[in-house]
């Protein structure tokens, strides 16, 4: 049962972000599975970019606001917002990455 109540938590925090996602209008939104991937740093990656630096820093906003607010999770860690080209909220579970377009290009990361 736990084990269940934990994956409903993902799945519900996963719907958050891509939610808070699209709210502000991310591009390309990608949520790869990684749970079968032994070792893997967590079970979901979602990834998504913007065109300029302001919109990468409105998404982060809007996911780090919509998530707090609809499952009262704060991130683990967060890197990138002082540069807004790329950003990374770590929830554990699921980690997620707002890129501005030419730096998602470059670094091909569901590759």
């Amino acid at each position: 049962m736990r084990k269940k109540a934990r994956h409903d938590n993902t799945l519900q925090l996963l719907e958050q972000v891509v939610y808070g996602m699209q709210e502000k209008k991310a591009k390309h939104i990608v949520s790869l599975n990684l749970s079968k991937i032994p070792n893997a740093v967590a079970q979901y990656f979602v990834i998504c970019h913007a065109p300029s630096k302001t919109q990468v820093g409105a998404i982060y906003d809007e996911v780090m606001e919509n998530v707090q607010k609809q499952t009262g999770v704060k991130p683990f860690n967060r890197e990138g917002y002082e540069n807004s080209e790329w950003i990374l909220i770590d929830y554990v579970d699921v980690v997620v990455h707002i890129f501005l377009e030419d730096i998602r290009t470059f670094y091909h990361l569901e590759d």
